[in-house]
């Protein structure tokens, strides 16, 4: 029983992956047509793509009442992309170089927006109001990121609108979402019922199983941009992720489904504090020498293992 429920869960987690690849490199060249800059295309577009299976996830659970587990799997994505995802890509992919004023606002930006929730969830709810909160802070970053190009851009997308190339990969990205929302809503189950036989809380089953399943997606998008050398769409998907994942995934969760926790706040202390170390330690090594090197992935990656061990020693 148990067994079969493990290997269900593996399984729709590849399906996941796939079927996001394949709506990641049909939204890549619908935008690329539009000529957005590499950050902006990850940031907003590149990173709303591969935070779909977070926000399928997430409205599907909202839904069927486990809104804990729409949240373990925000914090744990959160979490495992700054460290897990973001390490595991610089130890595949290569030294990843920094540029621009990254360190400087877009950094602090992203770090801002992700810790929002858990500070929203310190009275042990987040409410619709809380969820409204979000959604508007995440239009704002979006706004904040494609400022300067917006009105070029418009006048891109009415141009180009109505075109086969265009038409072909909006069928890709129906497609594929189709494909998602389907192994979505089945991952949401087979979680629950998991966590149930093994006798764990939702939050955990949601901030390490799931949320390294629904992560995945960044792990392909990271490693082929390091390997392409597209540097903006390396920093522009990871941070862009991360404001995605707290607050257009949570805000629309708590929009649906108010988030409770029952036992406080906590039980979710840990999580919280891991999120500031990965995301300080993160810092730290790309500021001291303006790139992060295989090695530096590698310890990103032990921090990651650490914190489960940790969590789950709990």
């Amino acid at each position: 029983m148990i067994g079969g429920q493990v290997v269900a869960l593996v399984l729709l987690s590849v399906v996941l992956m796939k079927a996001t690849d394949v709506v990641v490199k049909a939204l890549h060249r619908l935008a690329s047509r539009m000529r957005v800059g590499t950050f902006g295309l990850a940031a907003v577009v590149a990173a709303m793509a591969t935070s779909l299976p977070e926000l399928l996830v997430g409205i599907l659970a909202a839904v069927e009442g486990k809104s804990v587990l729409s949240l373990g799997n925000v914090v744990g994505s959160n979490i495992a992309n700054v460290s897990l995802i973001m390490g595991l890509a610089a130890v595949i992919g290569g030294s990843v170089g920094v540029v621009g004023e990254f360190l400087k606002r877009d950094f602090a930006t992203a770090f801002l927006v992700g810790a929002l929730p858990m500070l929203l969830l310190v009275d042990g709810d987040l409410s619709r109001v809380d969820g409204l909160g979000l959604l508007t802070v995440y239009g704002l970053y979006a706004l904040g990121t494609f400022g300067k190009q917006r009105h070029y851009q418009a006048r891109k997308i009415w141009q180009k609108l109505v075109n086969w190339e265009t038409d072909k990969q909006v069928g890709w990205i129906v497609g594929g979402a189709a494909v998602m929302v389907v192994a979505a809503d089945l991952l949401v189950q087979v979680a629950g019922d998991l966590a149930v036989s093994l006798k764990i809380p939702a939050f955990l089953m949601g901030l390490f199983v799931v949320a390294v399943g629904t992560s995945l997606p960044e792990l392909v998008f990271e490693i082929e941009a390091i390997r392409k050398k597209e540097i903006g769409m390396v920093y522009g998907n990871l941070l862009g992720s991360v404001a995605a994942n707290s607050t257009l995934v949570l805000g629309l969760t708590a929009m649906i489904s108010p988030v409770n926790l029952n036992n406080g706040f906590k039980p979710y202390l840990l999580a919280t504090v891991a999120f500031v170390v990965v995301f300080g330690v993160f810092w730290l090594l790309v500021r001291t020498k303006k790139r992060l090197d295989r090695w530096e992935g590698a310890v990103l990656i032990l921090i990651y293992l650490v914190f489960a061990w940790i969590e789950l020693r709990r």
